[in-house]
């Protein structure tokens, strides 16, 4: 890509241009028929995907925000202690590891809120 190929607009000014019946200049047709092979060539000297372009992105999961709810919860001092010494944003993994193991937890069941909860021994077992 080059600069001359780029255009930056606002979304009112993109708005207005659909209203006033103007059109994309992108070639979507052309785009869509690219294949993988196309949109590697297209990207691999695109200095913005620099680094980026040996990563397997096949897992990847998009993640939209949800509103968090203050709550106080008690935890072993060495569980915290090993989040907090991982720095900032501890509380953001704690809550990536909790929710990983809410989605492993309800993966089987048909309706999450009819899936049995896992107990646990006093001495945090499975039992």
């Amino acid at each position: 890509m080059n600069k001359q190929t780029i255009t930056t607009v606002t979304l009112e000014e993109l708005i207005e241009k659909r209203a006033r019946g103007e059109k994309s200049l992108t070639d979507w047709d052309r785009v869509r028929a690219m294949t993988d092979e196309d949109i590697y060539e297209a990207t691999k000297d695109d200095p913005d995907w620099e680094g980026l372009m040996d990563i397997d992105w096949s897992d990847a999961v998009i993640v939209y925000p949800i509103v968090k709810k203050a709550i106080s919860l008690r935890l072993d001092e060495d569980v915290l202690d090993f989040f907090k010494a991982t720095g900032k944003g501890y509380q953001t993994r704690m809550n990536a590891v909790l929710r990983h193991y809410m989605t492993e937890q309800t993966k089987t069941a048909p309706d999450a809120k009819l899936r049995p909860k896992a107990k646990l021994d006093i001495d945090g077992t499975d039992g």
